[in-house]
């Protein structure tokens, strides 16, 4: 029997982990309320339009709107921003697929380019170089919440008169220079689904502080109609991306949850910080004064595994499960390399359509960085940093742990 509890050895963390989402009877009310009202859509209640001027509000922007996704906020947020068929949008590998897939179907061709290494967020100095005379607009995302360098994105945007639509899908309350992200661009995406620290299911949220732009926005969420103009009046090519009243009435109710739900996030982020980033072979995600608030849509960190013996990730991850610690891989794959983007060229993608006289082979690209962070990232889900910060002690204990006995895996 060996030490490791993967090898028969006692568990390090036997308390039970925060489960997700979090509820209680002032849910279940806000519902309710709807139900009762008989005003289930949000041309005709108000909790649509309340949430959308409270959350706006909460994220420094002038304008928001609620729609139905976080990929239906990037989608209206691209559109919005001027790209249309056949433009090229700047993206990161290193993130959910969406922001890469709803350049996609709204037929512009999203052009992979790397991150950095410490932040895991788009990399400025790899910007210019990928540029072309198609080149509409650059798709920086905050990973996990930790802000992108917004301040030398811009400046590269604002160089060659590109938009910035910036996914803020995990940048709920976060902030970069003391500023709350989702309208330090051009335009801003956020989600609601499921996993997200602000959800009510799925849902999505549009920001920016350009009125012209908020006009434009509106129109695309609302099929096509003016903002001020008939009920049947719809000078604009648009869906349907309207959010119900039932989700805003829950996210009205998780926004009075959220402020001190960051508090413990960070608290917690804090302490597990400070334990686990002297241990040799795990480098957290990096920070910076630039960065006044994390968004902490998870504790992120790279594994090395040169410092556990050569011990694989994957074998790393299962001895840590054993111990009660929920880390996981994150995104193991970098998006060029999904099956979506490998056979692009051969289907009926935007990439080889007739208004393009180039087709892009994604099979050739290569970004390294991203390819080293999808074989040795390491993500604990952002309910985790709910629990007491004491718990955070264990997983460093677990890591520990591990690192002094990896030989009983190997």
């Amino acid at each position: 029997m060996g030490k490791l509890a993967l090898t028969g050895g006692e568990k390090t963390v036997t308390d039970p982990w925060p489960t997700w989402p979090i509820w209680d009877e002032r849910d279940i009310e806000a519902v309710a309320e709807v139900i009762r009202s008989g005003k289930w859509g949000s041309f005709a209640g108000d909790r649509v339009h309340r949430f959308q001027e409270r959350f706006a509000a909460f994220q420094d922007a002038a304008f928001g709107f609620c729609v139905t996704s976080g990929t239906s906020a990037l989608e209206v947020a691209l559109r919005a921003a001027g790209v249309s068929a056949g433009d090229e949008v700047i993206v990161p590998p290193y993130t959910f697929i969406a922001t890469a897939t709803a350049p996609l179907l709204i037929g512009a061709v999203p052009v992979f380019v790397d991150v950095e290494p410490d932040t895991y967020n788009l990399d400025p100095d790899c910007i210019e170089p990928a540029l072309t005379e198609r080149t509409r607009a650059v798709c920086p995302v905050h990973v996990a919440g930790r802000a992108a360098n917004l301040e030398r994105i811009n400046a590269v945007a604002r160089k060659h008169n590109l938009a910035v639509v910036t996914d803020a899908c995990h940048c709920w309350g976060a902030e970069y220079k003391g500023k709350k992200l989702g309208a330090q661009g051009d335009v801003g995406a956020f989600s609601f689904q499921s996993s997200k620290n602000l959800n009510c299911g799925e849902g999505g949220f549009v920001t920016t502080n350009d009125e012209r732009l908020g006009d434009h926005i509106y129109s695309l969420v609302n099929i096509g109609r003016r903002r001020g103009g008939g009920w049947y009046e719809h000078p604009l090519l648009a869906g349907n991306a309207r959010m119900t009243e039932f989700q805003a009435a829950l996210l009205d109710v998780q926004l009075d949850r959220l402020p001190e739900q960051m508090d413990r996030r960070d608290a917690a982020a804090a302490r597990l910080h400070q334990r686990i980033a002297n241990i040799e072979g795990i480098t957290p995600q990096a920070e910076g004064p630039d960065i006044t608030r994390h968004g902490r849509h998870g504790y992120l960190a790279t594994y090395d595994p040169a410092a556990f013996g050569g011990l694989p990730r994957a074998k790393f991850l299962e001895a840590l499960h054993a111990e009660g610690v929920p880390f996981s891989g994150g995104w193991t794959l970098p998006l060029y390399k999904q099956d979506l983007f490998l056979h692009a060229h051969d289907a009926d993608y935007p990439v080889g359509r007739p208004y393009r006289d180039v087709r892009v082979d994604y099979a050739k690209v290569h970004c390294p960085v991203t390819e080293h962070l999808c074989e040795h990232n390491l993500w604990l889900s952002q309910q985790f940093l709910l629990a007491d910060p004491a718990m955070m002690d264990g997983i460093a204990d677990a890591i520990e742990k591990i690192q002094a006995n990896y030989g009983e895996l190997l």
